[in-house]
């Protein structure tokens, strides 16, 4: 199934990680669950995503708030499958995967920013976060050969109830948080396949910060090259705080999963829907923040549901 999938490659990216940090081997399967740690790690890691996600909201120009930090965890991720391949063997990976999933990642970007532009953040964000989980089910089903079982499909429909109390059943207020979330459930499934399809699964992962760093590079120069540059001069710490926290939210989740169940802290994880919009009321002064607040918790306990069916 799909969670056996993500377990396997999660543990074995773990287990490439503490080769390339400790210089040893270890056994994934040996070490003992200290929850406590995965818990706050898991927390952590949610907090660290929807952290970056508020740095590009908060900023005067999402768009190239977003580019920038792709750039540089381009160079970070870029710069770890070099020193694979100078220090172990060369990774093996689905590169054609890789590439479709890097192409994928700048439609998302163009719809994530757009839906932030348009937006508020307490909305915007769970909606894409948790329909990007539920996209990834459903095309599991449709591309992948996965079952749902009856409580994914619980989770489906209360994740979708989430949605509908966030928006208020405006279809307009989260139209493009809605694209955000299906173009985040294509890419899962590319990834999963790719996943799947490779040897080395951690230098699949740090692969497609690679090709997502080229493809919105690309796109960035082509557009606004002149302001990309003037932002990247005035704006790189920036730009490189919120790069760490993308790669540290995976990074964590990764050291939390060799601690504690996969669905556990999958679970864990998905909870920065609701810090989400807790940020949107408190950092941002968005408004409507309980029927907000309670719209994410129920997108929170449908996402709940469907990792239990998983």
């Amino acid at each position: 199934t799909r969670v056996e999938h993500a377990d396997w490659a999660l543990a074995h990216i773990h287990h490439v990680l503490l080769r390339l940090l400790r210089g040893v081997d270890c056994d994934v399967d040996g070490e003992s669950h200290d929850m406590l740690t995965a818990t706050l790690m898991a927390l952590g890691a949610a907090c660290l995503h929807a952290g970056w996600n508020l740095a590009v909201k908060r900023n005067t120009d999402s768009g190239l708030a977003l580019w920038g930090q792709f750039l540089i965890a381009m160079f970070i991720a870029g710069g770890a499958l070099v020193g694979w391949w100078l220090f172990f063997d060369g990774p093996s990976f689905a590169w054609k995967y890789t590439l479709l999933s890097g192409i994928t990642h700048l439609p998302y970007s163009m719809m994530l920013v757009r839906a932030y532009n348009t937006g508020d953040f307490s909305v915007s964000y769970p909606i894409a976060r948790g329909g990007g989980a539920v996209g990834a089910a459903i095309l599991g089903v449709l591309l992948l050969d996965d079952v749902l079982s009856p409580l994914t499909v619980a989770g489906i429909v209360i994740a979708g109830v989430g949605f509908f109390l966030l928006s208020r059943g405006s279809l307009r207020q989260m139209q493009f948080a809605l694209a955000t979330a299906l173009i985040i459930g294509i890419y899962t499934a590319i990834d999963a396949t790719g996943v799947r399809e490779s040897a080395d699964p951690a230098a699949y992962a740090l692969s497609i910060f690679v090709t997502t760093g080229l493809s919105v590079s690309a796109w960035t120069f082509a557009t606004r090259r002149g302001e990309a540059l003037a932002a990247l001069r005035t704006q790189w710490k920036q730009f490189g705080f919120a790069a760490i926290g993308t790669l540290g939210s995976y990074c964590l989740v990764l050291l939390a999963m060799r601690q504690a169940p996969v669905g556990y802290v999958a679970v864990l994880r998905e909870s920065s829907v609701l810090i989400a919009a807790f940020a949107g009321w408190k950092l941002l002064g968005e408004v409507d923040h309980r029927r907000r607040i309670g719209g994410a918790a129920v997108v929170l306990l449908g996402l709940v549901a469907l990792v239990a069916g998983g």
